[in-house]
C-alpha cells in the first residue's frame, strides 16, 4: 500500500495505491500554519475511516509546490508513520529529459504530470493542461523532453481580483453559464471565466501543436481540479484528473 500527496497551494490531493490500482482519493485545504500534528492525525483517520490498516503501509511519496509546509509534511510522515517519506524534487529519477535553462524551476506537480503523461501515451507528443491554482500548460516530447510550458493565474484567481480590485463586480460561482452573453453581472463574469479560459486553452494548444510538435497530433491530456469544467468541450483528448498521483506512484517505483 502508498500513499501519494500532491501538495498544491489550494488543496492536498491524495491518493492510496494498492498494488496498481488507485483504491482513494481524497482532498483537504492548504492552510497556512497547518502543522506536522494537523496533518498526521487527518491523514491516520483518513486511512483508517476507509478501512486501511496503517501496518499495510509501505511508502509514501510527495511533491509539493508549497516549500513553506515542506518541513512540517516530512515530520508528520517521520512521527506518525516513521518512515522517510519520497518527495519528487531536483536529482530523483523521473524518465523525462527536462529542457528549462533552470531545471530547479519546474514545478513538482507539473514533473508529476508529465511522468504519468508520458507512461499512459509512450511516443507520443502531449501537452498536459492542468486547471488548478494556477493554469499551466506543458509541452513534452515523443522522446521524453520536457520542452517547457506556459503559466497563468488560475480560474480562482482572476475571480478574486476581480472582487478584489473593482468596487461592484461580485465574487462567483465557477460555472458554465447558459449563454455566452449574460444579462446579468453575475452571468456576465461567470461568462467571461468560462469562455475566456476555454479560449486561452484552445488557442494555446493549438499554437503549441503548431509551432513545437511538426505532425500536429499531439495528445491534449486535461486535469486539475477545475478541468471538469471543460470534459465535454473537447479541447481534451483525454481527461485524468488523477494525473498527479498516477505520476508519483511511478516516481517512486522509479526511485526505489
Amino acid at each position: 500500500m502508498i500513499l501519494v500527496l500532491d501538495v498544491g497551494n489550494t488543496q492536498i490531493h491524495g491518493g492510496v495505491f494498492v498494488e496498481n490500482e488507485l483504491r482513494l482519493q481524497f482532498r483537504t485545504g492548504t492552510k497556512e500554519g497547518i502543522t506536522s500534528d494537523d496533518l498526521g492525525v487527518f491523514l491516520r483517520s483518513v486511512l483508517r475511516e476507509n478501512h486501511f490498516e496503517l501496518g499495510q503501509l509501505q511508502k509514501i511519496a510527495i511533491c509539493s509546490v508549497v516549500p513553506d509546509l515542506t518541513h512540517s509534511i516530512r515530520n508528520c510522515v517521520l512521527k506518525y508513520f516513521q518512515m522517510e517519506p519520497f518527495f519528487l524534487q531536483a536529482g530523483v529519477k523521473t524518465g523525462l529529459k527536462i529542457k528549462y535553462r533552470n531545471p530547479l524551476e519546474v514545478g513538482a506537480d507539473r514533473i508529476a504530470n508529465a511522468i504519468a503523461a508520458t507512461h499512459l501515451y509512450p511516443k507520443k507528443d502531449i501537452v498536459v493542461i492542468d486547471f488548478g491554482t494556477a493554469t499551466t500548460l506543458c509541452a513534452i516530447s515523443h522522446k521524453k523532453e520536457y520542452l517547457g510550458g506556459i503559466i497563468l493565474p488560475g480560474l480562482r484567481i482572476a475571480m478574486e481580483m476581480l472582487d478584489l480590485k473593482t468596487a461592484k463586480l461580485p465574487k462567483v460561482q465557477i460555472l458554465k453559464p447558459k449563454e455566452l452573453i449574460g444579462r446579468s453581472t453575475e452571468e456576465s463574469i461567470q461568462s467571461g471565466l468560462y469562455h475566456g479560459y476555454l479560449a486561452i486553452a484552445t488557442e494555446l494548444t493549438k499554437n503549441i501543436k503548431s509551432d513545437y510538435f511538426a505532425n500536429n497530433k499531439a495528445m491534449v491530456i486535461g486535469t486539475g481540479g477545475l478541468a471538469r469544467l471543460y470534459e465535454k468541450e473537447q479541447v481534451f483528448d483525454d481527461f485524468v484528473p488523477t494525473l498527479a498521483l498516477q505520476g508519483l506512484k511511478i516516481a517512486l517505483s522509479l526511485n526505489n
